[in-house]
């Protein structure tokens, strides 16, 4: 019987390194981590890049995990059992939180609703699910674009809509707001598809450490944020909460 494929074993091993923590490693990052030489991760990693498992951000030279692979890795998951996963999560954060809770998963450029928990009040409320959002003006859709759910690059190609003055247009805006995000653990939108209205979301994480959906809170800004517009950080840390247990119960590891 063949043995393992060296070669295949560091590549694995590369593309569980970089699913990790912030997923943005340097070529001297990746090789002291597996203790390669950097000839040798610099091969495997222009490989990966080159089947689009593996992206390098021109900026910063920093390597990522690559659309095509965070596509593959969604694939396994039905919606359904997304749902049934978080069920518990969404009401418990709904309740701690005293807002709406809604649970968000890349489609076509867009984000689609796929469960919502009402704000525990008795307001009138209308169903989100099956909803479309805006990827650039929800924080539901910046962790789906930060952390590669759905690709960035169409929207950077393309203005996105402006909804208010608020709202990230820009490729400038965009690439720095994806950067932060990645680097918080969280994202929020203020004022960015209506005016008077935030949100806030973490990612949710599968089996591996891919992103596969998000799950944040939505209010009336002075709710949600204190006066200069910042979201509470009681409120941003309930929700990174509800979105490790999620993931926890989807398979995936702690980071």
């Amino acid at each position: 019987m063949a043995g393992p494929v060296q070669s295949i074993e560091r590549a694995a091993a590369i593309l569980r390194l970089l699913a990790q923590g912030s997923g943005r490693l340097s070529l001297g990052e990746v090789a002291a981590s597996l203790g390669l030489a950097k000839g040798t991760a610099h091969g495997i990693l222009r490989t990966l890049q080159s089947v689009d498992f593996v992206e390098q951000d021109k900026a910063t030279g920093k390597y990522q995990l690559g659309a095509a692979l965070l596509h593959l890795g969604t694939s396994y998951l039905d919606i359904n059992e997304l749902r049934s996963r978080s069920i518990n999560w969404t009401d418990a954060l709904a309740a701690r939180s005293g807002e709406a809770v809604r649970l968000g998963v890349p489609l076509e450029g867009k984000v689609l609703i796929v469960h919502h928990v009402f704000r525990p009040d008795d307001t009138f409320q209308t169903l989100d699910v099956g909803s479309l959002l805006p990827l650039h003006a929800s924080a539901l859709g910046k962790i789906l674009l930060a952390y590669g759910a759905t690709p960035l690059e169409p929207l950077m190609e393309t203005e996105p809509e402006n909804y208010t003055r608020h709202t990230l247009v820009s490729p400038q805006q965009l690439s720095r707001a994806m950067g932060e995000i990645r680097e918080n653990g969280w994202a929020a939108a203020t004022e960015e598809m209506m005016v008077g209205e935030a949100d806030i979301a973490a990612p949710i994480r599968g089996q591996g450490g891919l992103v596969v959906g998000a799950v944040g809170i939505s209010g009336a800004v002075d709710r949600l944020c204190d006066s200069k517009g910042r979201p509470h950080p009681s409120l941003v840390g309930l929700t990174r909460d509800a979105a490790r247990a999620i993931s926890r119960d989807l398979g995936a590891a702690r980071w």
